[in-house]
């Protein structure tokens, strides 16, 4: 397989290698793929998957100097960003289905797939050395963003989604997408707004649409210099954070999101008793743990090589 030479880079910027075609668009392009399915699935960030594929420096570099070299670029890039467009579009369809009826036990399947990115993450976190005031920064970040959605569980869950809404969904995806570890999708579940994005994409509601990709765009490009620059000065600590995030948000999904899905009227619905809805969570999230644990061990190296 084909990879993208990490080193090839200069003044800042990326050089694109020379006459790339091919094998290699079609391989870019189903990267560019999972990387989009990543970006809206809960638990697998679109920036993790950008980093296993060899994808996420040289993305960076090319819009940390955008101007540089911009058309061999946009060439080079253009499958990727084909195949991530198509990868949220096709994935949405899923995601529609899923979150309806049975959507505590899909979301149970998602938190399996945070928990077994959990120590690919930790390793990442601490590529570059930890030291004890890493684990504060975790401790402190999960036990707030945790703190922060079961206080607000009442008053700040189903947002009604409108055009700021929106655009504020799609800027939270694409922070997703450069912030490696960060699943945007387990804020977007818990203030209800997943299934709409997801339903939107699905039916190609422009309304919601075009403000998402806007929003994207413009979170990409405004954020990019600055997480470069957080993450070649204080890489630990902005890593380590972004992991208390991830474990904190994901704790907070159980009593926010999936009891609720469990209720007497709920389950009576499905034609459920409770200790079978609770077997089939189980079931859900050791799928979810053994699916996420068997996929990031697919190319550890590489992974650990982007970060060098």
């Amino acid at each position: 397989m084909q990879t993208v030479d990490l080193q090839h880079q200069s003044g800042g910027g990326y050089d694109p290698p020379a006459n790339p075609g091919g094998k290699d668009w079609f391989l870019r392009f189903f990267k560019g793929v999972l990387v989009g399915i990543g970006a809206i699935l809960p638990g697998l960030s679109g920036g993790v998957l950008a980093v296993i594929f060899r994808l996420y420096t040289p993305i960076m570099r090319f819009l940390g100097k955008i101007t540089y070299r911009f058309s061999d670029n946009l060439r080079y890039f253009l499958p990727v960003a084909l195949g991530l467009a198509g990868g949220v579009f096709i994935f949405a369809f899923f995601v529609s289905a899923a979150l309806g009826s049975y959507a505590s036990f899909f979301t149970c399947l998602f938190v399996g797939l945070v928990i077994g990115t959990f120590p690919s993450l930790y390793r990442e976190a601490g590529a570059k050395g930890r030291q004890t005031r890493n684990f504060v920064y975790l401790a402190i970040a999960a036990c707030l963003i945790f703190a922060l959605m079961l206080v607000g569980e009442r008053r700040l869950t189903q947002v009604e989604p409108n055009l700021p809404v929106w655009f504020l969904v799609g800027a939270i995806v694409g922070l997703g997408v450069i912030v490696p570890g960060l699943s945007p999708s387990n804020f977007l579940i818990y203030f209800g707004l997943y299934k709409p994005m997801s339903d939107a994409i699905k039916s190609l509601d422009w309304p919601a649409v075009i403000p998402i990709g806007i929003g994207g765009l413009v979170s990409v490009l405004l954020l990019t210099k600055p997480v470069n620059y957080l993450l070649d000065k204080h890489y630990a600590a902005i890593y380590h954070t972004i992991l208390g995030l991830v474990i904190g948000s994901s704790l907070a999904i159980l009593p926010t999101v999936i009891i609720p899905g469990l209720s007497s009227a709920k389950l009576a619905e499905l034609g459920l008793s409770l200790p079978l809805a609770l077997l089939i969570c189980l079931g859900f999230l050791l799928v979810g743990v053994l699916a996420s644990t068997a996929f990031n061990r697919l190319s550890p190296d590489e992974a650990e090589a982007s970060q060098k």
